[in-house]
C-alpha cells in the first residue's frame, strides 16, 4: 500500500508508507509498545516487552504465516498492526485477533486508519473469514471509532476484566467479516495449510 498525502486546511499530512515490517523495524516497535503499556490501557501488560521478547513476538506471527504491518514516516516507524490466531484450537483457524499501535506522537494522523485498512486488505487476500477486536478500556473512543469506521460491530463487552494503573478495566469485543465472512463453507484451499 503506497502513502498518501492528504490536505486539512493548509496543514498538509505527512506521507505514511504501509509496508511489511521486517526485524530491522524490532527497536522502533518496541519502543511504540512499551509507552502504550506504561502508559495506557490498550494493553493489559504491565511491564515492557525487551526488545528480543518483541523480536520473538514478531517472528512467532510472522512464522504462522500472519501479517505484520508498519507504517513509516520520513523513513521512522510511526505505528505497526499484525494479526494473529485468535485462540489456539483449530476450530478457530479461520478467525484472527487485529493489533494496532501508533506512536503517541503520531496519534490523530490517520496512521492507525492506514495500518488497520492495510491489515484488513492482507488477510481478505487469505483464508480467514472473521477479524477481532479486543479493545482495552470501553472509554478507549479513538480506538472503538476506528474499528466501527472500518466496519467492526460491537460484540460484546468483558467487564472490568484487567486492573491497570489503579484502576478496573474493561474489554471491548469487536468483529468484522472478511470476504465472504460465513457466507460460504470454507474450501479445501482454506484449510489448514493455506494458513501457512
Amino acid at each position: 500500500m503506497s502513502g498518501q498525502q492528504r490536505n486539512f486546511g493548509n496543514v498538509a499530512k505527512p506521507k505514511i508508507l504501509v509496508e511489511d515490517a521486517v526485524e530491522q523495524d524490532i527497536t522502533e516497535i518496541t519502543r511504540i509498545y512499551a509507552h502504550h503499556v506504561l502508559n495506557g490501557l490498550a494493553s493489559f501488560e504491565e511491564t515492557a516487552p525487551s526488545q528480543e521478547e518483541m523480536l520473538a513476538r514478531f517472528r512467532s506471527v510472522t512464522s504462522a504465516g500472519f501479517p505484520y504491518l508498519v507504517a513509516r514516516e520520513s523513513g521512522h516507524v510511526v505505528g505497526y498492526s499484525y494479526a494473529s490466531a485468535y485462540r489456539p484450537r483449530p476450530a478457530y483457524r479461520f478467525t484472527v485477533e487485529d493489533s494496532v499501535y501508533v506512536s503517541n506522537a503520531s496519534r490523530g494522523m490517520g496512521i492507525g486508519s492506514a495500518l488497520l485498512k492495510a491489515l484488513i486488505e492482507r488477510c481478505e487476500n487469505g483464508a480467514w473469514r472473521q477479524m477481532l477486536a479486543v479493545i482495552g478500556d470501553s472509554a478507549n473512543a479513538g480506538s472503538i471509532a476506528l474499528h466501527s469506521r472500518l466496519g467492526f460491530r460491537p460484540a460484546g463487552s468483558l467487564m472490568s476484566v484487567g486492573f491497570k494503573l489503579g484502576r478496573w478495566v474493561d474489554s471491548v469485543l469487536m468483529q468484522r467479516p472478511l470476504s465472504a465472512g460465513d457466507a460460504t463453507l470454507p474450501t479445501p484451499t482454506t484449510g489448514k495449510d493455506a494458513l501457512r
